[in-house]
């Protein structure tokens, strides 16, 4: 299948204790996994944990590598102005196309420029790196100018998510940011780039709300 093929599957050592999962560096935990109680949050609590899952899931620093078929990573934000006009984004610079791979590997590696190091400072205009190998995610996870209902309809459907519930869902979001990965990173861009909004551990909690509350869908 082109998911199986596209998507890296990033695991990682976390400390597990009942319900809760941890993701670790050297100062101490990054975000925790602790899911309100069953059967505690409205489904109107849950439609407002979404809209904040949505605001991270459409934000430049995640959707500008959530593209479609075309393979061609984004540049929005405030960073990337001047824009063509009649949009507020571009394609990435040097008409990069990651492929059917999502990493290049089919002409030019996005490694080529985006290092991989734990190391998630880079300066301003230069290419951005983190502890994992730079890479689109799979086509199935397209956000890049989705509306919230197509995002939540996404994340909530096996077919399309790496076969993960919810709680799957939050515990990938623990997992990448233990390998200073892309969920990691967009909360620490560096250079001049406008980080994610809230914060990683705000996002899991969103995620673990939303999950526990039904996973209920906004109407577009």
């Amino acid at each position: 299948m082109k998911f199986q093929k596209s998507i890296t599957f990033i695991s990682a050592l976390c400390l597990v204790s009942g319900l809760t999962l941890a993701a670790e560096n050297s100062t101490g935990p990054i975000a925790d996994i602790n899911p309100p109680a069953k059967g505690t949050v409205t489904e109107a609590q849950a439609l407002e944990a979404f809209a904040r899952i949505y605001e991270v899931a459409s934000h430049p620093r995640c959707a500008n590598c959530h593209v479609g078929e075309d393979n061609r990573p984004r540049w929005s934000g405030p960073s990337y102005a001047p824009f063509p006009p009649g949009q507020n984004w571009r394609y990435h610079g040097m008409n990069v196309n990651a492929d059917d791979s999502r990493i290049g590997a089919e002409t030019m590696p996005c490694s080529t420029c985006h290092q991989t190091t734990p190391d998630l400072d880079s300066a301003p205009h230069s290419p951005p790196h983190f502890g994992i190998d730079w890479q689109l995610a799979p086509v199935e996870f397209e956000w890049f100018g989705k509306s919230p209902n197509e995002i939540c309809e996404q994340l909530k459907d096996p077919a399309r998510n790496g076969g993960r519930d919810w709680m799957g869902l939050a515990e990938h979001l623990v997992m990448d940011a233990g390998h200073r990965g892309p969920v990691l990173w967009g909360w620490s861009p560096s250079g001049d780039r406008e980080a994610a909004p809230f914060s990683l551990q705000q996002h899991v909690d969103d995620m673990t709300i939303w999950g526990v509350g039904g996973q209920p869908c906004p109407k577009d």
